[in-house]
């Protein structure tokens, strides 16, 4: 298996494909042709992510960080759980290729994340 086979050059729509889902870890491709996050969306995930940059470029802004985080071959992130983002740009002129790792929060970081949430509540 190979994580750059039968990866088309171009697609109307962003491409992810599930390579491992075991004990509460998700291993995903996803393969962008220029697409972002829509205006006013953020990601806003119960579960951290590990992003690897494999090909191309991209740009993620982070909600608390005042500059975008500028992405490009090899270049890799931890996108804590509860952190709001969204991707601001992917490659424009060809594809860009990333391993994303979802996995599961510690404990604490689970419960700390819960009494932040009651808060706003609050």
């Amino acid at each position: 298996m190979n994580l750059f086979e039968e990866i088309p050059e171009n697609a109307p729509e962003e491409l992810i494909t599930e390579l491992l889902l075991a004990d509460g870890v998700r291993i995903e491709q996803i393969v962008s042709f220029g697409q972002r996050s829509p205006d006013g969306f953020w990601y806003d995930q119960a579960e951290n992510e590990w992003i690897l940059l494999l090909e191309g470029s991209a740009s993620l802004r982070l909600e608390k960080e005042k500059d975008p985080v500028e992405l490009g071959p090899g270049d890799y992130l931890n996108i804590p759980a509860g952190c709001r983002h969204r991707v601001e740009k992917t490659a424009e002129n060809g594809r860009t290729v990333w391993l994303t790792v979802f996995y599961p929060p510690s404990p604490k970081a689970s419960a700390d994340a819960f009494q932040a949430m009651a808060d706003k509540l609050a």
